[in-house]
């Protein structure tokens, strides 16, 4: 009888199912640097490249299919070349892709906003959600004329040098590889959802003059914040006469129409927007109450903000902004990929019960997030937060082994995460949610088999 032939680690099964992304890897590699133009894309050992996408669904260079949780990083709430962005920027395309001038097309995908965000009285596009957040910070210190920011560790803000501090764990205090320390001692951390610490800390520093956060909570929902928090900010913020933004760059258009501040009722002076306002293509704004955007404005006598832009409001993000807010404006794609992503979560919490897997999913409306290693009581339910929403067990340290492994071995079973979680789209069926669950279960059989390799 011949000898079986010894099981293929983790590893050497990715490896023989992506050969032409491995090249291409090699290739990258000799490019840039590690071989990515995303820290988000790193994989090891390598990335699977992606041909072309659809709806929930992407394919490989080698033609494997996938469902697709990275969702354009959230920029696509109608899924993958949505047929009406698709017509509108090929449209646009034969048209001008650079006027290098005012266009008609960027009135309407100002309005959309303006009907859309409750807060939205006037509007400057910018090129992504780094920019956005970049011209908030510096309005709120022209408005108000005090230097510091106040944040929440794990919130994520773009990458620039005054809100990059305390976005990633360890949350230490010190300051990022290549911020000094000056320019990170402006930026004021604070744990999430301690509203009590924020009135100390606005009572104590009069240097601060506004507050950003993500409305839903670090790093997409990681560690969730909930209605009373917001409101109680707001309140807060107000009284002490600070700022208030909402870094809606996540939940824009996602939670509602009209954000988080829709579906919370809070008012924010600011609001940062990216991802789906430009339909999948590069955009960012800014919005908020009239006098703060006046910096903008040229009036003699008064500070105004530089702002240029090379593609600022470019033609044709306008055009697949327009198409994509236009689908958007009725809640419809919103509750669509709500829907999906409650069904995606409470299918897998059945899983791993049933399987007594010490793993759980948690989030709210189209965002999830799997959480390996838990120890607690089961969810029952979106309102759920695990461990009490301590933040280094949501957002700290992770296991990096674990998460490459976790990514390689969905990607076998047809699946993409986006790290270790994901948001469903208007796109996404329960189709894919059942190969979803199935990829997890045999996720869970490959990382029992590869126990020795991931053990610390």
């Amino acid at each position: 009888m011949p000898a079986v032939a010894s099981r293929r680690s983790l590893a050497e099964r990715f490896a023989a199912e992506f050969p032409l992304s491995h090249q291409l890897h090699d290739q990258a590699r000799r490019v840039f640097p590690h071989g990515v133009t995303h820290d988000g894309r790193y994989l090891e050992a390598f990335p699977v490249y992606v041909d072309h996408a659809a709806g929930g669904r992407k394919w490989t260079v080698e033609g494997k299919e996938l469902v697709d949780y990275w969702s354009g990083h959230g920029a696509l709430l109608l899924g993958h070349s949505h047929p009406a962005v698709v017509e509108a920027v090929q449209r646009q395309m034969a048209k001008a892709t650079h006027p290098g001038a005012c266009h008609e097309k960027e009135i309407e995908w100002g309005q959309l906003v303006q009907r859309l965000v409750p807060t939205a009285e006037t509007v400057r596009f910018t090129s992504s959600g780094t920019e956005a957040t970049l011209m908030a910070l510096r309005l709120a210190r022209i408005f108000t004329g005090r230097p510091k920011v106040l944040k929440f560790a794990g919130h994520f803000h773009g990458w620039h040098d005054f809100l990059i501090p305390a976005a990633d764990p360890p949350y230490d205090g010190a300051a990022p590889p290549g911020i000094p320390p000056e320019v990170a001692a402006l930026t004021v951390v604070l744990s999430p959802n301690d509203i009590d610490a924020v009135e100390r800390t606005l009572k104590a520093d009069p240097q601060i003059g506004c507050v950003i956060l993500e409305p839903t909570g670090g790093h997409w929902g990681a560690v969730p914040i909930r209605g009373p928090f917001l409101h109680a900010l707001r309140d807060i913020t107000a009284r002490h006469d600070r700022l208030l933004i909402f870094d809606e760059v996540i939940t824009g258009f996602r939670v509602a129409p009209g954000g988080a501040q829709e579906h919370f009722g809070v008012r924010p002076d600011l609001t940062t927007l990216a991802k789906i306002l430009a339909g999948g293509l590069p955009g960012g704004a800014v919005t908020g109450r009239a006098d703060i955007m006046a910096h903008l404005e040229f009036r003699p006598g008064k500070p105004k903000m530089k702002h240029p832009g090379t593609f600022n409001a470019n033609p044709l993000s306008a055009s697949a902004g327009v198409a994509a807010l236009q689908i958007v404006a009725d809640g419809e794609p919103c509750r669509r990929a709500s829907s999906t992503g409650r069904l995606l979560r409470r299918r897998l919490n059945v899983l791993f019960a049933e399987r007594e897997a010490d793993w759980i999913v948690y989030g709210e409306f189209s965002m999830f997030r799997l959480l390996p290693n838990y120890r607690g009581p089961r969810p029952d339910g979106d309102d759920f937060i695990p461990y009490n929403g301590d933040l280094n067990k949501l957002d700290g340290p992770r296991d990096v082994r674990l998460m490459h492994a976790v990514r390689q071995a969905m990607l076998l079973n047809g699946v993409d995460l986006f790290g270790l979680g994901g948001m469903t789209t208007a796109a996404h069926t329960e189709e894919d949610v059942e190969r979803t669950v199935t990829a997890v279960a045999a996720t869970l059989d490959s990382l029992d088999g590869e126990r020795g390799a991931l053990a610390p």
